[in-house]
C-alpha cells in the first residue's frame, strides 16, 4: 500500500545532516548585496521526503528562517517540493530533475518579479560538490530573457 523510496530519493539523502550556510543575495544589477551566515538542518521523513530547515541573520535585515521540502513524485517522474521563507509571503512550488552529471538538481518555479509587478520564472539548483559540501543557487529570468543569479548559498557539513 505505501510507496517505497526510489533511487531518486536516495540522491536527496546525501543532504541530510547539520550544515553551516554562507549566503550571498543580490536581487539585480546595481542592487545591494546581502551576506548572512546560518545553520541548516536536513532530515528525512522515512526516506520519501526531505525537510531542509534553515535560520540565521544579517546586520541589515535581521533574523530569517526557511523551510524547503523535497521529494520525488514517482507518478510524475520528477523531483517536487516547496520553499517558504520568513522574509516573503510567496510559497514557491518546485518541479525538476537531475542534470546529466547526476550532481546537480535543478528545480523550476514561478514567482513574483523582484522590484516590479507580475511574475517570472526562477531556477533553484542544488549542486553536491562532495559529502561535506553542497551549493544552492537561485536564478531569475530577466525581461531580456537572460538568467540572472540572485542568490548563492554554500553549505558545509558541521563536524
Amino acid at each position: 500500500m505505501f510507496e517505497k523510496p526510489q533511487a531518486e530519493h536516495e540522491w536527496l539523502k546525501q543532504l541530510t545532516g547539520n550544515w553551516i550556510a554562507e549566503t550571498e543575495c543580490q536581487m539585480g544589477p546595481g542592487e545591494p548585496t546581502y551576506n548572512s551566515v546560518g545553520d541548516v538542518n536536513c532530515r528525512s521523513l522515512e526516506g520519501m521526503w526531505f525537510l531542509i530547515e534553515g535560520g540565521g541573520g544579517d546586520e541589515e535585515s535581521g533574523s530569517w528562517s526557511t523551510l524547503m521540502t523535497l521529494g520525488y513524485d514517482i507518478k510524475l517522474g520528477q523531483y517536487v517540493g516547496s520553499f517558504a521563507g520568513s522574509m516573503m509571503s510567496c510559497l514557491w512550488s518546485y518541479q525538476g530533475g537531475l542534470d546529466a552529471t547526476g550532481r546537480k538538481l535543478t528545480l523550476d518555479t514561478v514567482g513574483p518579479k523582484c522590484g516590479s509587478e507580475g511574475t517570472t520564472s526562477y531556477k533553484d539548483a542544488i549542486e553536491v560538490i562532495d559529502e561535506s559540501r553542497w551549493i544552492l543557487t537561485s536564478e531569475m529570468l530577466t525581461e531580456e530573457g537572460e538568467w540572472l543569479q540572485i542568490m548563492k548559498s554554500e553549505h558545509r557539513r558541521k563536524n
